[in-house]
């Protein structure tokens, strides 16, 4: 119990050191590395500094404990999030003689700006806090609350929420099914700072703290029962089957917009779009091929003749999508242009279509806030676009002859709970194209997948993902990976898209399960901080 209370006495940089190492080292519960019981050391520490944040010896300076916590909570979100995310900062090593002075900024700024939200869940927390498991329960409602905001507010950026933890095991992911990914923050917090409820003041807290952690450890095992029975269920085809070509290039970053590398970057589309399938068959009818984000390294609705050379390639009935940059001119004649991240079909005949226009943008990537502005100071976005993308307005279901509707989700779109599928038109599957290579040999890739995964056990729903250097996947309604191909590895994958399932409890009601269990758990800790008052 010594370092217990050591941990809990700490003040000042030692105490917002120790959050720091708290939070760097919860960031390997997210892929790749997956070791959610970090969480069992982490995240009690952070219990036992807010406790010596929270001093009740101190009860009439409620301010002063608040802003103690909340700085508490800003450190560990600080180190959770330079973890968990440095590797941003590749993205500003592809052409680092224009962005790479930005690195500092962006590897360190995020993260700073990021952990407010966990300041704010540590400040939320500190109202409710006292001696005992309620304390535990208190810091679950502000970090899923926190979460919740941090997926929503300026447009959301909800990476690497602490939910993710409970997706390392395919079981406990199926919980996602019922509560979404803001739920299983909730549940994280709840169940891996269980350990610290069996401290109290320094020592043993008795059987009530027994309790709690008894009531966590059977939690657990329930959301592994209830996992491990959802995915008895088989992954079955879809009817009629749809049969899939996914292109993985692995094209580098640094190539990809070289106008000296452009017929080698199409012709290697080409090339593995070709490639006789492993079974020594033909290319099937009505075959889908699928290229990631902005494949084309040039304005595809300009080059007639690359539009003809995809059509020769497409057996009967066979069609095309594929990432690429278009434009709209703002008048007939006019230089002023808008542009638009988007995905084109193409069938045998070398008909062009355009499907999809991105909505949902990547601030400072594809646009910059408050963009004239900004440009006046000399800033650009990494894609270098004059005035950025602009957004598309539609994210309702895309309905093609001889295909179930799809959703249509470029790179990051893939990330935000419940904002990826309208409710009341619900599609047969999820095309997502990305272009993961900004990020090299990173967790990146990695921590977007399993995002992608997750969003098929919400909405039960299969995805079929291509990604420029990968991770390229089938994933089947369950988050089950039916097929694959490695980050850095270049091909392509033959598969058949797999069927749909039944809406889940998340598909169909979104997040009000969540704000139920966050409004139960939040009456509950205001009743239980009414009777303490009253019994002082």
């Amino acid at each position: 119990m010594s370092a217990v209370r050591r941990l809990t006495r700490c003040q000042g940089w030692r105490r917002w050191g120790a959050a720091f190492v708290a939070g760097a080292v919860s960031a390997v519960a997210m892929p790749p590395f997956d070791m959610p019981l970090v969480l069992v050391v982490t995240l009690p520490a952070l219990v036992l500094l807010l406790d010596g944040a929270n001093d009740r010896d101190d009860r009439p300076a409620l301010r002063r404990r608040v802003r103690a916590a909340a700085a508490v909570g800003w450190w560990f979100g600080f180190g959770y999030f330079l973890a968990g995310l440095w590797w941003i900062g590749s993205a500003f090593l592809v052409e680092a003689d224009v962005f790479g002075w930005m690195l500092p900024f962006a590897v360190a700024g995020l993260p700073a700006g990021l952990a407010l939200f966990y300041a704010g869940a540590t400040a939320l927390a500190a109202l409710f806090w006292r001696a005992g498991p309620a304390r535990i329960v208190a810091l679950a409602v502000g970090f899923g609350a926190a979460e919740w905001l941090r997926g929503h507010v300026l447009t959301g950026f909800p990476w690497n929420a602490l939910g993710y933890a409970l997706t390392a095991n395919p079981a406990t992911m199926q919980t996602a099914a019922l509560v979404g990914v803001y739920g299983l923050t909730l549940l994280a917090v709840a169940i891996f700072a269980a350990p610290a409820a069996l401290i109290r003041n320094g020592g043993f807290a008795g059987r009530g703290g027994v309790a709690y952690a008894l009531v966590a450890v059977a939690l657990l095992v329930g959301l592994t029962a209830f996992g491990l029975e959802r995915l008895q269920n088989e992954s079955r085809v879809a009817e009629p089957p749809v049969a899939l070509r996914i292109v993985q290039p692995s094209i580098d970053q640094a190539q990809k917009w070289n106008p000296d590398f452009r017929d080698q970057v199409f012709d290697r589309y080409l090339s593995l779009s070709r490639t006789p399938p492993a079974n020594g068959r033909p290319l099937p009818d009505g075959l889908v091929t699928i290229w990631p984000e902005s494949a084309i390294p040039f304005f595809l609705t300009d080059a007639p003749a690359a539009v003809d050379a995809i059509a020769d390639l497409l057996p009967p009935e066979g069609r095309l999508f594929t990432g690429a940059v278009r434009y709209q001119r703002a008048a007939p004649g006019s230089s002023d242009a808008d542009f638009f991240n988007s995905i084109f079909e193409i069938d045998p005949a070398g008909a062009l279509r355009l499907v999809y226009d991105k909505v949902h943008l990547v601030p400072f990537g594809e646009y910059l806030p408050f963009q004239d502005a900004l440009e006046a100071m000399g800033l650009t976005q990494l894609t270098q676009l004059p005035g950025g993308f602009s957004a598309g307005n539609s994210v309702a279901p895309i309905k093609l002859d001889r295909l179930p509707a799809f959703s249509a989700l470029i790179c990051y779109e893939v990330i935000f709970p419940g904002n990826i599928v309208e409710l009341d038109a619900r599609p047969g599957w999820l095309l997502n194209l990305t272009n993961d290579a900004w990020f090299g040999n990173t967790p990146g890739p990695y921590q977007h997948l399993r995002q992608a995964q997750v969003r098929t056990v919400e909405e039960g729903l299969p995805l079929v993902r291509a990604a420029n250097t990968g991770i390229s996947v089938v994933v089947d309604p369950y988050g089950r990976i039916v097929d694959r191909l490695a980050l850095g590895e270049t091909g392509v994958i033959d598969a058949a898209l797999p069927a749909t399932i039944a809406p889940p409890v998340y598909a169909r009601f979104g997040d009000i399960p969540f704000f139920a269990t966050l409004a139960i758990a939040a009456l509950f800790l205001a009743f239980s901080d009414r009777g303490r008052r009253k019994r002082d």
